[in-house]
């Protein structure tokens, strides 16, 4: 067959695009080809371009050619039917693919930092020569103990030794001087709420987005926070102007003064948390206030990072605040009832109690 330039109808060119999307959807590999090459020929490629470009062989090209011009599209796409199920892996299989993901894509040869369904499909072929189509993935991957979750960013500058010190050594050394002490571990953080408003997944028809009423204002209010590792108590402090060591010794003074016992505090590496003005304040409150750092880059170890996603999830994702105010006041009645749910505070701290020591 002489090399010719295809011209697919609009109909045809919509079909093929539709088959594709649907293929790749499903992880029925077997499609992508065959779509893409035709596509190809169609903008003027020629057969022995389109194998060098797919991959593939010059006769294969010709021969799906063939096929969508005597038996159209349904020609192209029909497959032999495969003469049984799909081989399994086997149980050694199944432990070295637990491995090979827990190692991560680099290391098997992919480009990404995480995992996807795709490239573990190919993993699997590659290394095992079974085709999983990706809807059975899942069911693999849950009998191997994976589960399929949002991923999170990590900061690069993280340093790992420092954050295991931390926990080692330091987080151990907290406790002893808490008992000593009978002192409070108090967590501390900041958080701002926007007017305009924070969104979340919600349910929709689909191909019609859910749109939220928004002010449109860049306005936020602000709140320090402090909880308690063993009450489960909840200290805050709301303001509308910026956050800085005058405002955050403000708030340290309130709860001094709401307090009788020595607090530890145990704070992230913000600027004026650890400015020359608070490193004074610290000073002068020595005998009713020690202060620790967490490690840079590791919100992880602050449970009162969760408290903000909460009162977020429960106060002002998918809320419309026509006015400042309203906003002030949801925000404060949100805090308010976290204040008064004790539990809610202590059920935070799971991860850092189950790293604690026995005296």
């Amino acid at each position: 067959m002489f090399d010719f330039q295809l011209r697919l109808s609009g109909s045809q060119r919509k079909a093929l695009y539709r088959r594709l999307e649907q293929a790749r959807r499903r992880g029925d590999r077997r499609v992508e080809p065959r779509v893409l090459s035709m596509l190809a020929l169609d903008e003027g490629y020629t057969v022995a371009e389109v194998g060098r470009l797919l991959a593939i062989s010059e006769q294969t090209v010709r021969t799906w050619l063939k096929r969508l011009l005597t038996a159209g599209i349904a020609g192209l796409l029909r497959f032999k039917r495969s003469p049984g199920r799909p081989a399994k892996l086997s149980t050694a299989q199944r432990r070295e693919l637990g491995w090979l993901l827990d190692r991560g894509p680099a290391a098997a040869g992919f480009s990404g930092q995480v995992w996807r369904s795709p490239m573990i499909q190919r993993l699997i072929e590659q290394r095992f020569g079974v085709l999983y189509a990706v809807r059975y993935l899942s069911e693999l991957l849950k009998a191997l103990g994976f589960s399929y979750q949002k991923a999170g960013f990590v900061a690069a500058a993280r340093d790992a030794a420092k954050r295991r010190e931390w926990l080692e050594q330091t987080w151990p050394q907290i406790q002893a001087l808490a008992r000593a002490k009978n002192a409070r571990i108090l967590f501390g953080d900041e958080a701002s709420f926007p007017q305009w408003g924070t969104l979340s997944y919600t349910w929709a028809r689909r191909g019609q987005q859910p749109l939220c009423q928004t002010s449109g204002q860049r306005k936020g209010y602000k709140v320090f926070g402090l909880i308690d590792y063993a009450s489960g108590r909840l200290f805050y402090r709301c303001q509308e102007g910026r956050l800085n060591s005058d405002s955050y010794a403000a708030f340290l003074q309130q709860v001094l003064g709401d307090t009788r016992q020595h607090l530890i505090v145990i704070q992230d590496g913000a600027r004026y948390h650890t400015s020359a003005a608070m490193n004074a304040f610290f000073e002068r409150h020595q005998h009713r206030l020690t202060v620790f750092q967490l490690p840079s880059y590791s919100p992880d170890f602050n449970p009162i990072e969760k408290l903000w996603k909460k009162v977020k999830q429960e106060g002002t994702h998918l809320h419309y605040f026509p006015t400042f105010d309203s906003l002030k006041d949801k925000v404060e009645q949100t805090l308010l009832a976290f204040k008064n749910a004790p539990h809610e505070i202590l059920s935070l701290f799971v991860k850092m109690k189950a790293t604690a020591t026995v005296a």
